[in-house]
């Protein structure tokens, strides 16, 4: 699909360029120096609990490793930062589809009891029957576990609410992981009023119930203070997994350049516009690539638009492992991002992180904490979501390669900075903050 004349579109987007050019690409030490300290200031170090021997911790996920996924790397983290602290550890998460290993890497220790549960036609656990098939027999798993000191439950609201339930029957404590405000979520698509007004009431019962929220982002932390009232919410915020994704090791190679979108595509997110901005890019480099990687609610929409463009220019990956992906994002000129700007805008896509820690750029496109990320000097690009912009920005990232030493930067920077060790380390004080609490008062 060709929109307008090709050299008028290839100056319009040189002058995009223009006004986006400047000191973009700083060495390591300039990545280090303007982004780290900033990055630092917002999750302040909490005192750490490093004893937790004796106590029996149990995470409730309905993902959870080898599945790729954010909240997934999140809770991984988690359980082995709890097991080095010396809790008895268990996670009750779903079996997962037969193409994953259930064999972890540095579980040691760590107990992962899994059950089956229903799946949407893309293999997710997505869909509130597909929560429920999880939810309540995982509320009966906590009924009757046999020690128990603390529970740690990874939304949705639903799973929230059921463990509040079972939780309170018990006398126990849980801490809710609040990565995302799920209700502002919903009301940012299409979902209808009366479901967006459930999913609110679940979520405020789920927080409310909580001994301690752990929250991703200062941005989040306040939300849930205007929402829901005097919830105990500490900031504790996010990262990656910085020993699945690395700058080092294999680079995919496609025989062109390529731009790599990685992660779910949902409509918060609204990767659509990229599609739309590599029709424009393809008028001036016509050589160019762009791959995709994963699901998500707007596949289908890419997939039909993707065939509008010439063939071959698009490529589709199903989810992969977190070594396929980081061979991808290694290869990749530049990884893409977004959040649409008129919904849930306190969202921070998480494969930002991925993409610094592999030492590769990002293209943002939208508002939101995303944009102050992408935008800090040598991590990439942050434009409005806007087609002509981005295009701008994916041409610039296509003709301006990083260099191994601002690639090594950027991922030295994540590594100090976005580690989920360190984020695990902080969510490890809080559920010690708990236990300690109820020791003092038990009921």
């Amino acid at each position: 699909m060709v929109v307008g004349h090709p050299d008028l579109a290839e100056r319009r987007l040189d002058s995009r360029i223009a006004r986006l050019r400047g000191p973009r690409l700083r060495t390591a030490a300039g990545v280090l120096a303007t982004v780290g300290p900033r990055a630092r200031a917002r999750h302040p170090e909490l005192p750490r609990v490093t004893d937790l021997s004796g106590l029996h911790v149990a995470v409730v996920s309905r993902i959870y490793l080898p599945e790729p996924a954010a909240a997934s790397f999140r809770l991984g983290a988690l359980a082995r930062a709890l097991r080095d602290a010396g809790a008895t550890t268990t996670v009750l998460t779903t079996a997962v589809p037969a193409e994953y290993s259930t064999v972890l890497p540095g579980h040691d220790a760590i107990d992962v009891r899994r059950f089956p549960v229903l799946r949407d036609a893309m293999g997710y656990v997505r869909g509130y029957v597909q929560y429920m098939s999880f939810d309540i027999p995982a509320m009966f798993r906590v009924l009757f576990r046999r020690h128990l000191d603390v529970v740690v439950v990874e939304p949705p609201p639903t799973t929230g609410f059921f463990m509040r339930i079972a939780c309170a029957i018990r006398r126990v404590p849980y801490v809710y992981y609040a990565a995302d405000i799920w209700s502002d979520a919903v009301e940012s698509t299409d979902a209808p009023a009366a479901v967006a007004r459930v999913v609110r009431v679940l979520e405020r019962w789920a927080i409310r119930g909580a001994a301690e929220v752990v929250s991703a982002s200062p941005e989040f932390t306040e939300r849930m203070h205007e929402l829901f009232g005097d919830a105990r919410i500490t900031t504790i915020g996010n990262g990656v997994d910085t020993t699945s994704f690395g700058p080092s090791g294999a680079r995919k190679e496609i025989g062109a350049p390529y731009l790599l979108y990685a992660g779910t595509a949902s409509e918060v997110h609204g990767a659509v516009i990229f599609m739309d901005a590599f029709a424009r890019v393809l008028e001036s480099e016509p050589q160019a690539r762009l791959v995709f990687v994963g699901q998500g609610a707007e596949r289908d929409e890419l997939e039909r638009r993707a065939g509008e463009l010439p063939a071959g220019s698009v490529h589709f990956e199903p989810r992969l492992s977190s070594d396929e992906v980081s061979a991808w994002i290694r290869g990749a000129r530049a990884t893409l991002a977004s959040v649409r700007p008129e919904g849930y805008h306190r969202a921070f896509p998480t494969k930002m992180y991925a993409s610094a820690a592999c030492g590769t750029r990002v293209v943002y496109a939208g508002s939101g904490p995303g944009r102050d990320f992408a935008g800090a000097n040598g991590m990439g690009w942050a434009v409005d979501y806007e087609v002509d912009a981005v295009a701008a920005a994916m041409l610039e990232a296509l003709r301006t390669d990083a260099t191994d030493e601002q690639r090594e930067g950027i991922a030295r920077w994540a590594v100090d900075t976005v580690s989920l060790g360190a984020v695990a380390a902080r969510a490890v004080t809080v559920v010690g903050s708990v236990a300690r609490r109820r020791e003092r008062h038990p009921d």
